[in-house]
């Protein structure tokens, strides 16, 4: 089986290569890597152009640094670096010390680093997640007039959520826009319905299958479906993906959260 899967797959670089010859269009086979995910690994090296391709343990795609054994913590120590070296630029930089400013800066410059897909890498371990919360953290500490703060009161007062709230309502809102259509991908390939009888709750809640390793449990279609289905009927509103939002974000998800 194993074979036959590797025969397929370097049939279809071969094809690609004489589709990019054909419409010269030539391929970066520089920046061309294989990648090992599990413990099976290729017996024979993958080719483009008779060039055989490195096998690497890390790769970036679309952003996303993945690993081979898709753990998100390679990702989240270059990210997390990047948006340390970005906040302490910000706070050089800014002549302004009013804390407005300095949050509005901090909310367009440096939280889009810590959120980019984050719906592809949410971390599950404390040490990852406390490592990206850190970022927040230092940022909000050194603001005028909140140095002396618990971390809890600082966002209170700038308005901010914790960055592991929000991934977690990024988590709901791909969810709904999956189990609604709102995206062009096939539900069938992330949820099922639930077909027990439902006495509470909300008409949408999902099947949750066993996972049988921390990999695939603290995957995006299996870790929402927990939060998904506690969501109460009589609070959350959805009959648009607006009313969604707005309801959404009034229901406290602390149980559901590390720190």
């Amino acid at each position: 089986m194993m074979r036959k899967c590797i025969d397929q797959l370097q049939y279809a670089l071969d094809s690609l290569a004489e589709w990019a010859e054909m419409w010269q269009l030539p391929i970066a086979v520089s920046k061309c890597c294989t990648m090992h995910i599990g413990n099976d690994t290729l017996c024979r090296p993958m080719c483009i152009n008779s060039n055989i391709l490195p096998v690497v343990n890390t790769c970036r795609d679309l952003g996303v640094l993945i690993s081979s054994d898709l753990s998100p913590s390679v990702h989240i120590d270059g990210m997390v670096a990047k948006a340390h070296q970005r906040a302490n630029a910000i706070l050089r930089c800014f002549v302004s010390r009013d804390s407005r400013l300095l949050t509005r800066a901090y909310t367009v410059y440096v939280r889009p680093l810590l959120e980019h897909d984050c719906v592809t890498w949410s971390p599950h371990l404390k040490q990852d997640i406390d490592k990206i919360e850190r970022v927040q953290r230092r940022y909000t500490k050194r603001l005028r007039g909140l140095e002396g703060l618990p971390y809890s009161d600082r966002l209170r007062r700038l308005q901010l959520s914790t960055l592991e709230l929000r991934r977690l309502y990024f988590d709901l809102y791909m969810c709904y826009r999956i189990i609604f259509g709102h995206v062009n991908v096939r539900m069938s390939d992330f949820f099922e319905f639930s077909c027990t009888a439902q006495t509470r709750g909300h008409p949408y809640k999902l099947y949750k299958r066993h996972s049988c390793n921390s990999v695939r449990s603290s995957y995006f279609a299996v870790r929402v479906i927990n939060v998904w289905n506690s969501l109460p009927a009589d609070r959350v509103d959805f009959s648009s993906f607006v009313a969604f939002k707005r309801t959404v974000q009034q229901i406290d998800f602390t149980s559901f959260l590390s720190c």
